[in-house]
């Protein structure tokens, strides 16, 4: 529907040549609060020591599939095999992290921590931007996480790291790194609380260098991912919708004021950002919630309008996978190894 023109990624001889640390940990946001599997899959330089990458890519799962029978739909449940395979669709260049929600009702993903609004069975009962609760979450579990891997590699006890080949030297980047939003299913509720919450609104040219600045600073000091909620939402460059869907209203944000708000923040910050929702006729196609599809229309068409007054930065892209299959289960997680991101 709506074509991109978004800069094509470049991996590298470089980087497709260093090697990556992989594994799971385990942070809470709080003190004694629940813990967030968080799976990861991330570049060293030849000395063995963390890698400041271009971009982080973040991809929040959702509901619980477990026990279905399908060896297919639970290797595709598994967040230390979706690290891998994030990571593999960024060409090198990128950290990936998969995050699992810290509490589940059964087989519900329940992301109070990050959208504080959600029932009991995390269904968004309304976006709440108050407190910046998603990018303060997301610079909290991303920071407690470098702490804990720098303090493995302090320690020498990197015995998970993957070599792809030699080594060669290392790609540190020169300007801080990006961060990519990926919402699969029920974790695009993540997805929207991002969008929803009112730096986008607030943010001026001024105030973008001077994030810029700061974390450009913080890299002096070996910070690999954005370390404040002001940070993440500046860095953020691309968001990814993949087969999101509810059983209510609130997968895709159509609220015309927070669509007008993002295109407020791309009309004065520096950076192109760019939205992609993937789908299938597993959340598209479904006859008994047909809001799904219109929720996914009314949000692209305020993209598409917003889009046309900020000069080709704000860019956009629908893609359907598995069109005219009949919908199903297994599709739904078929899309994270079929999704083009790059």
């Amino acid at each position: 529907m709506h074509s991109p023109t978004k800069e094509k990624r470049n991996s590298g001889d470089i980087a497709a040549a260093m090697e990556r640390w992989t594994g799971d940990l385990h942070v809470p946001l709080t003190r004694g609060g629940p813990l967030f599997r968080v799976a990861a899959s991330l570049l060293l330089t030849p000395s063995k020591t963390l890698a400041v990458p271009r971009a982080n890519a973040i991809l929040f799962t959702g509901d619980r599939a477990r026990g279905t029978g399908d060896p297919a739909v639970e290797r595709l449940s598994d967040a230390a095999y979706l690290a891998g395979l994030l990571a593999g669709k960024l060409a090198g260049e990128a950290n990936a992290w998969v995050v699992d929600a810290a509490c589940f009702a059964g087989p519900f993903a329940v992301y109070r921590e990050l959208v504080p609004s959600v029932d009991t069975v995390g269904d968004p009962e309304r976006y709440d931007p108050s407190g910046l609760p998603a990018a303060a979450g997301v610079a909290n579990i991303l920071t407690q996480c470098i702490r804990e891997i720098q303090n493995m590699v302090t320690s020498g006890s990197l015995k998970d790291s993957k070599s792809n080949q030699e080594p060669t030297s290392s790609i540190l980047s020169h300007s801080p790194p990006r961060t990519i939003i990926l919402g699969f299913s029920k974790g695009g509720v993540v997805v929207n609380q991002l969008v929803t919450e009112p730096y986008w609104f607030s943010i001026s040219r001024k105030s973008s260098v001077d994030v810029l600045q700061r974390s450009t600073a913080l890299l002096t000091r070996n910070l690999l991912v954005p370390a404040t909620a002001s940070d993440v939402l500046s860095s953020i460059c691309e968001f990814h919708y993949v087969d999101v869907g509810l059983n209510c209203t609130g997968a895709y944000i159509t609220d015309h004021d927070v669509i007008k708000g993002v295109a407020n923040y791309v009309c004065h910050a520096s950076n192109n950002l760019f939205f992609a929702l993937h789908g299938t006729p597993r959340q598209w196609s479904d006859p008994n919630r047909p809001w799904i599809w219109a929720e996914k229309d009314r949000m692209l068409e305020l993209l598409h309008d917003e889009a046309k007054r900020c000069e080709g930065r704000l860019l956009l892209a629908e893609k359907m996978y598995f069109d005219g299959r009949p919908h199903s289960l297994l599709m739904h997680f078929e899309i994270l190894e079929a999704m083009d991101i790059c």
